[in-house]
């Protein structure tokens, strides 16, 4: 049987062994941006909005997670007031830790509010699977 090339570069990243904590209040994001992060190999932890984004890594032990996506534009917390929290967190992955802001557009303001609240990047929805993994794999150079 023939085998599929890979011809760019989002079929070559790899995210095997990663932890994501990923932010969303929307199901259909949800499913779609776990469903791709799971495809390349990354164990997925969710949360439904900010608050429990917070908790979740306050929770969990420093280093755990590898990477935080999270909409900026969530009820109970919104994104940006999440990464916030997480950056003041006295931990010494709190600071280190990539944040992608993920948002209903390509909209400049939003890149800039997100890179304003201490986050690295900006994934824009409906997600498409390269840019969303090139921006992945920016993230964590």
């Amino acid at each position: 049987t023939p085998t599929a090339v890979a011809d760019n570069t989002a079929d070559s990243i790899d995210l095997t062994g990663m932890q994501i904590l990923l932010a969303e209040d929307n199901d259909l994001n949800m499913e779609i941006a776990e469903f791709l992060l799971q495809e390349h190999g990354a164990t997925v932890s969710r949360a439904w909005n900010g608050r429990e984004a917070l908790e979740l890594f306050s929770a969990s032990a420093p280093g755990y997670y590898d990477l935080i996506l999270m909409d900026i534009m969530m009820p109970v917390m919104d994104g940006t007031a999440a990464a916030r929290a997480i950056r003041a967190l006295p931990r010494p992955d709190a600071k280190a830790i990539p944040i992608l802001a993920m948002t209903a557009n390509a909209f400049d303001e939003d890149r800039k509010k997100a890179l304003a609240a201490g986050m690295n990047g900006h994934i824009a929805k409906p997600f498409k699977v390269e840019t969303m993994l090139e921006e992945l794999e920016l993230a964590l150079l």
